[in-house]
């Protein structure tokens, strides 16, 4: 059987990863458009590309109205600056958000009309170059062919996908991610654990991309913990643990890092985890480009577009009762990650070593502080309410058909259920 593998043109990672990838990024074009948020602003992050660009002499405007997940409005402000500061490439510094909505806004500069438009059909078209620049470890956006926009009107999050859609460079310089607080730290990281243990577990996999998902899945184990905890402690928030076996030694390295770490936010031994969560979400995110995300993603999009959950959140509330659901059809591809984490013992069965990974991930979650549907603020009967229409609109999205259990209306309904237990 053969296979196709696709991925960024360009990919600078690691510590200095800008300044390398400065020379092509000015390469790309005269006049930039800098896709981000106000946080981002604020936190200087998009100075430093500034900086960059200064020195190469390339011109630039900015386009910081990306206020929360990306919706069509968003991409209608970002493509009228385009046109009217006249710019010829994109650049977008953030997490997926400004990622997604600089894609986005590529699809509309060139090819007119709403983005809406391409919902259900494949993005076609020569794109402006893009340069994706991550200050999150966990969306993988910088290396995808897809995007995902707000219908505002349909209230539908819209997967659309495109090889085109792939940006020409990804820089992954942890240095961004430095200041990501305990909250997003946890929801891309697991954002980006649910990528790889769907890439791994999906009809699509093949020999490459389980390389890359089952690496990112142990960094995610091993490093999470990690910054989660720098993160919270920084904030004086804390957090509670795990019983897992897995989870527990990434909280005692992570105490371990940080005691040995003059402060724990910015001591070596957190930076070194931060660039290896940052390792892990390209690993992931180029793994579910080419094996496709399942069930988790395909239930999530209809919680964030309808209750306005964060991606990461909403597939985190999904994880352990999505996997639990469908885990004995791929019993040994979820055995073999419950092993490469230290969940599970060689003496396991295969379903045995399933289901310790799918309870680490439980406890994974539960010790980066991820609500309940109720807990998070949904209320209970309005779930309940909405439950076939997002069930529509999971099974619409494609993404459960990639789950190698079959899964039908009545399970997807099932499992959304399963969430208000």
């Amino acid at each position: 059987m053969s296979y196709q593998f696709i991925m960024p043109k360009q990919i600078f990672y690691g510590e200095g990863a800008l300044e390398q990838a400065a020379p092509a990024i000015a390469g790309c074009g005269s006049k930039a458009l800098i896709v981000t948020d106000p946080v981002m602003v604020k936190l200087k992050n998009v100075e430093a590309v500034l900086e960059m660009l200064a020195k190469a002499g390339v011109e630039y405007a900015i386009f910081d109205g990306v206020t929360g997940e990306p919706t069509d409005k968003m991409v209608e402000a970002g493509k009228a600056v385009w046109e009217r500061e006249s710019c010829d490439f994109l650049i977008a510094v953030g997490g997926g958000s400004p990622i997604d909505t600089m894609k986005a806004i590529g699809v509309a500069a060139v090819n007119g009309g709403s983005i809406n438009d391409w919902y259900g059909k494949e993005i076609t078209g020569t794109l402006p170059p893009m340069t994706a620049i991550p200050t999150t470890s966990g969306t993988g956006s910088e290396a995808t062919q897809f995007t995902i926009i707000t219908n505002t009107e349909a209230d539908i999050k819209m997967l659309l996908k495109g090889r085109n859609l792939i940006p020409d460079i990804a820089v992954d310089d942890p240095r961004f991610t430095m200041t990501a607080p305990a909250s997003v730290t946890a929801a891309t990281g697991l954002d980006a654990l649910c990528h790889a243990a769907e890439a791994y577990t999906s009809r699509k996999a093949q020999p490459m991309t389980d390389m890359l998902a089952v690496s990112a899945v142990k960094r995610i184990f091993r490093y999470l913990p990690v910054c989660y905890s720098a993160a919270a402690e920084e904030a004086g928030a804390g957090s509670p643990g795990g019983e897992n076996p897995a989870v527990q030694a990434g909280s005692r390295q992570g105490e371990t890092m940080a005691a040995n770490s003059n402060s724990p936010g910015t001591g070596k031994a957190v930076a070194e985890a931060r660039m290896q969560m940052s390792l892990a979400a390209l690993e992931a995110g180029i793994a579910f480009n080419n094996a496709s995300v399942t069930v988790i993603h395909g239930m999530s999009r209809p919680i964030g577009a309808l209750f306005h959950v964060p991606h990461g959140v909403s597939n985190a509330m999904l994880l352990p009762a999505c996997f639990a659901y469908v885990y004995r059809e791929a019993a040994d591809r979820f055995a073999h990650l419950g092993r490469a984490v230290g969940a599970a013992q060689e003496g396991d069965t295969d379903l045995e070593a399933a289901e310790k990974f799918i309870r680490a991930c439980g406890e994974l979650c539960r010790f980066c502080h991820i609500p309940t549907p109720e807990q998070y603020g949904i209320d209970r009967e309005t779930f309940l309410e909405k439950i076939p229409k997002m069930t529509q609109d999971a099974l619409a999205s494609g993404s459960p058909a990639n789950t190698r259990r079959e899964l039908s209306a009545e399970d997807i309904t099932a499992i959304y259920k399963s969430l208000l237990s």
